[in-house]
This record gives structure tokens, C-alpha cells and sequence, in this order.
């Protein structure tokens, strides 16, 4: 496991969480029943199959250790072991976050013009 997890999310739903003092997830992850979140290694996939030719979005760099009981890590997509988070992702377990925009290809335009995932 990892000490830091990323969660990908509209900045709009971010802003709402700021003022809630907590994210308590898209609507896929309520539906889900847990926040999805990916590992650094993860993450391009997920972009790819889940956010692509998306903008408005945050990346937020989550401190797992902050998480308590309420991080699992569990299987998904071949067998992968990913990080969920049932329950809320409270805003102290954020360590930063960064503007982008999803290319159709899974790519990432980072606002502050980085290159690459984590």
C-alpha cells in the first residue's frame, strides 16, 4: 500500500466540499457506496476510462495515513488492489491539488503547464 492515494474530481464538487469540510463523493462513488481513489501507478488508467475529455477538474494528493479505518484496499480491475474510502474524505487529508483538463486520450493538461501523471 501507499502512503499517498489520488482522487480526481470536479472542481465545482471540490469547492462545495471546501465549504462542507469534507468531499462526500461523485455520483458514481455514492452509488458505489466508497470515494474511488488510484495510487500514482493507477492513476492514468483511470483518467483514461473514467475522465477523458473531461475539464474543470482538480487532482487532490491524499495523505492515506490520515484516513484511518476508512481507507480499504481492495481489488478492482485485474485483481489491482485500489484504494476506497467509505465515508466521507475529510479536507485534512489533502495534501494539495492541481487544475486540469483530460485529453480524449487519457492525457493530462495540468493548468500550472506540468506534463505527465505523479
Amino acid at each position: 500500500m501507499t502512503e499517498i492515494a489520488y482522487k480526481l474530481v470536479d472542481r465545482r464538487e471540490w469547492e462545495a466540499a471546501r465549504a462542507a469540510g469534507a468531499y462526500g463523493g461523485s455520483g458514481v462513488d455514492r452509488a458505489d457506496g466508497y470515494i474511488h481513489m488510484s495510487t500514482a501507478a493507477q492513476l492514468a488508467e483511470t483518467a483514461r476510462r473514467h475522465y477523458a475529455g473531461r475539464d474543470g477538474l482538480l487532482l487532490v494528493e491524499v495523505a492515506t495515513a490520515r484516513l484511518g479505518e476508512a481507507l480499504r484496499w481492495e481489488a478492482s480491475r485485474g485483481g489491482d488492489l485500489f484504494p476506497h474510502v467509505y465515508g466521507p474524505l475529510p479536507l485534512s487529508a489533502a495534501l494539495s491539488e492541481r487544475a486540469l483538463s483530460v485529453r480524449a486520450d487519457g492525457t493530462p493538461i495540468f493548468d500550472d503547464g506540468a506534463d505527465g501523471w505523479p
